[in-house]
């Protein structure tokens, strides 16, 4: 069985909770979950496969932990890692940057070689601009805990069923 690390920043507590659910939505695997703020930075290395979960901030910005841990992706071994990226946004505050932080870390670790499973489908939302979204999808599960909590358990579901064969 794969040793998936999650992995996830969290300032309010949401993105937090979401790793939460996806975590319990994906029982039965062998998943150990990691705040980045309390991550060495090595610790991706220890894993066969990844889940990563950031919010976004402000103009598009990683969420703060995110910002000061990412370059320690560089030295994750992700070539031929399976990954799987969830993003937390407020679609209606920041519609021109709606989950642009899961973007920032998809083009990061595409770029170190990792295979990105799990694109979500853009419908149910309103947004302008997102570098999330390549081929006409979010490149992983997208979630508004402002606006749209009420769905984020459906999404949650839908999502880890079909990213699951990829982790068993």
């Amino acid at each position: 069985m794969k040793k998936i690390g999650l992995f996830y920043a969290s300032s309010t507590g949401n993105t937090e909770n979401m790793a939460t659910e996806i975590k319990e939505s994906l029982s039965g695997l062998n998943i150990t979950m990691h705040d980045i703020a309390q991550s060495a930075n090595d610790e991706m290395t220890k894993y066969d496969a990844l889940i990563i979960g950031s919010s976004t901030w402000g103009d598009g910005d990683l969420q703060d932990d995110w910002e000061d841990y990412i370059v320690n992706l560089d030295d994750a071994q992700l070539s031929g890692k399976t990954v799987a990226l969830f993003g937390l946004g407020d679609q209606e505050e920041y519609p021109d940057h709606f989950l642009s932080a899961m973007g920032t870390i998809y083009e990061k670790v595409v770029s170190l070689g990792a295979n990105v499973v799990g694109s979500f489908p853009t419908d149910g939302f309103e947004f302008d601009e997102s570098t999330a979204v390549v081929d006409g999808k979010f490149v992983g599960l997208a979630l508004d805990e402002d606006n749209q909590d009420d769905q984020s358990q459906t999404r949650i579901k839908s999502w880890c069923d079909s990213i699951r064969p990829h982790f068993a």
